[in-house]
């Protein structure tokens, strides 16, 4: 498997609220973000080489209807040269999405590891431009 990126992702009860500590405080800055009703839903943080999402609890329930109570934890967005690579070394393993290609680009595959953490494994569908 070709690893390109791992990044974590915080699941909050509140994006705005966390927003002052990741970026006020540890200068992290804002690179993207997308509403989930009058709320952000998602952001991604940057600094330097290093990012990070935030995810509100609410949209992750909408995003991924499977989730279960992984919609309250955090989860690896997993970036890979190779999806299909990815999906076959999982063989048989059950799947909380087994394939979509998103508004943002990437084709992803999701599953639970055995502690039920959601690993999210997601192939870019263009190059980045």
């Amino acid at each position: 498997m070709n690893v390109q990126r791992i990044t974590p992702v915080l699941v909050v009860e509140s994006v705005e609220d966390c927003l002052s500590f990741w970026a006020d405080r540890l200068g992290f800055v804002k690179v993207a973000e997308v509403p989930h009703g009058e709320r952000l839903g998602f952001v991604i943080l940057s600094a330097g080489a290093t990012e990070i999402m935030l995810q509100s609890v609410a949209s992750v329930r909408d995003d991924v209807p499977g989730a279960g109570a992984a919609a309250e934890r955090a989860s690896l967005f997993i970036e890979v040269a190779d999806l299909a690579a990815v999906q076959r070394a999982l063989g048989d393993w059950p799947r909380v999405v087994d394939q979509r290609d998103t508004f943002y680009g990437m084709r992803e595959t999701i599953v639970a590891d055995p502690a039920g953490n959601t690993v999210l494994f997601a192939q870019r569908l263009a190059p980045r431009t």
